[in-house]
């Protein structure tokens, strides 16, 4: 089937895992100014999803849901297969994730399981079943919200942070596998996210450091990154420079900063 993208590349059909995170919703906003017309939000059924769907129809978009839960990967499948089984899908956003309570999840094993599963476990399951329907239909770009936090793990949420790395690498992974085939792989790196609940979205690292963001600004991020094909997207662009010296901080230094 032919693609779906109008004249300047916007994508018109959305599929959206994490279907109340801010910043897949920001995202979501800004494409359907440009012509999106088709959002799919996957998600648990809650009252949220369902008022995040109510949303984007007043916008003008024709918004459905699906029941999605990344803790149920041997699900996923059967879950998204209905979204794509509608007809072809040009973007998918991979936009959930847990960030846990640190100091808890280290005295509580199951609790921490349950972050790295959510965020890298079901995320694996979900982004490979949407990278094989992405390359059955021949194309369409899958956007992974990773995190600023992934790069390096802090004392502080390494927990969390270590998920993120884990993701980030198994998208940078599917983006090489997927490279030639007419899918397009795209890591986003947000930086903490202002003013918003710390499990509102991706990205969020807990704090609201000089270099934090918004969800409107990575929704801004994405649209470019994806008109410019970019495989790594960070917010802001300055935390590319930053954490190039952070990951290379020798590890004695690094323990040092109490971060």
């Amino acid at each position: 089937m032919p693609a779906h993208k109008d004249a300047l590349g916007t994508p018109q059909s959305l599929l959206i895992l994490g279907g109340t995170s801010e910043i897949a919703l920001a995202t979501a906003r800004r494409l359907i100014t440009r012509r999106a017309r088709t959002v799919w939000l996957a998600g648990r059924p809650s009252p949220e999803l369902e008022r995040a769907a109510e949303h984007l129809r007043s916008l003008g978009a024709d918004t459905r849901t699906v029941a999605f839960d990344a803790l149920d990967p041997e699900s996923h499948e059967t879950a998204l297969g209905k979204v794509f089984a509608e007809g072809d899908i040009d973007l998918v956003l991979l936009a959930f994730g847990m960030l846990g309570n640190q100091a808890t999840d280290e005295r509580d094993p199951v609790a921490a399981a349950r972050v790295a599963g959510t965020n890298y476990t079901g995320a694996v399951s979900a982004g490979l079943v949407c990278a094989g329907a992405l390359q059955a239909q021949g194309h369409g770009s899958l956007v992974v919200l990773s995190s600023v936090a992934g790069e390096r793990a802090r004392r502080s949420d390494f927990i969390y942070g270590s998920s993120k790395a884990g993701l980030d690498a198994f998208a940078q992974g599917l983006g090489d596998a997927l490279y030639g085939t007419g899918v397009h792989v795209m890591v986003v790196r947000p930086a903490s996210v202002r003013g918003h609940a710390p499990t509102a979205a991706i990205g969020v690292t807990g704090t609201e450091g000089p270099a934090a963001t918004t969800p409107e600004a990575v929704a801004t991020a994405i649209e470019l990154g994806l008109r410019r094909q970019s495989e790594v997207v960070w917010v802001p662009g300055a935390l590319r420079v930053v954490m190039a010296a952070v990951r290379h901080l020798p590890r004695a230094v690094f323990r040092r900063l109490h971060l």
